[in-house]
């Protein structure tokens, strides 16, 4: 097995946006799009958020594998977006299919291996867990609220960081930075009390998460991604 990069860094080649209010595939204000040989997404083209939260999908799905991922938050929040997305953003892992999403919402059923960055006072961790549409097990016991904070340092300023994720299909995921683990959860499953879970487990959909599709977000600020790879991993 070997590292696969994801991103060519020429353009977005098997990357399908999905951004809230328009149909798949349509990349409103060209949010996300490739300078100089990054992946970029950008608010340059917007006058006002308006909640279009967006989200780059790759093209396959992926069950067991090693996440690579290197980010950078820089610019300032788009106008109009939540105080609570400032230098935010995150890699959805084991997401429901693009092709599923209703037009108006706003993140796929998944989990959100979380990007901060430091706000220039106190502590900010990065390679949080933040679980739309899902629930997960940790330590033996469900757990529903929507996001749990990691042990990772915090990052200012506008450096480049690096995490990465192993992912073990429904048995275990750990969040990784610095070479550390610094979240651990397993039995990732649909939230069957969430209206998008609902429609998927209608759908026939199984409850229990043991793969899916990568996505990187569009949260209302402007952030670079230089580096998406994946290293897959033997069952």
């Amino acid at each position: 097995m070997r590292w696969i990069s994801l991103f060519n860094g020429r353009n977005l080649k098997g990357w399908t946006p999905k951004i809230r209010g328009y149909k798949l595939g349509e990349n409103w204000g060209e949010t996300f799009r490739v300078e100089r040989g990054v992946l970029c997404v950008r608010y340059d083209r917007y006058t006002k958020f308006d909640d279009k939260f967006g989200h780059l999908f790759y093209k396959s799905p992926f069950s067991r594998y090693r996440l690579r991922v290197e980010y950078r938050f820089l610019g300032e929040q788009c106008a109009g977006g939540p105080g609570w997305a400032t230098r935010n953003s995150g890699v959805m892992l084991h997401s429901q299919d693009p092709k599923t999403m209703a037009l108006d919402q706003d993140f796929p059923a998944s989990l959100e291996l979380q990007l901060l960055g430091g706000l220039g006072s106190g502590p900010r961790t990065t390679a949080n867990l933040c679980t739309p549409g899902t629930n997960v097990v940790m330590d033996g016991k469900l757990i529903t609220r929507h996001c749990t904070d990691s042990t990772s340092p915090t990052f200012p300023g506008d450096d480049w960081v690096t995490i990465e994720a192993e992912v073990l299909g429904n048995d275990k995921i750990t969040h990784i930075v610095g070479g550390k683990p610094v979240i651990t959860y397993n039995q990732p499953q649909l939230d069957e009390t969430d209206a998008s879970a609902k429609k998927l487990l209608a759908l026939g959909l199984p409850k229990m998460l043991a793969g899916g599709y990568l996505c990187l977000q569009a949260e209302s600020h402007p952030c670079e991604f230089r580096r998406v790879e994946v290293l897959p991993l033997k069952p």
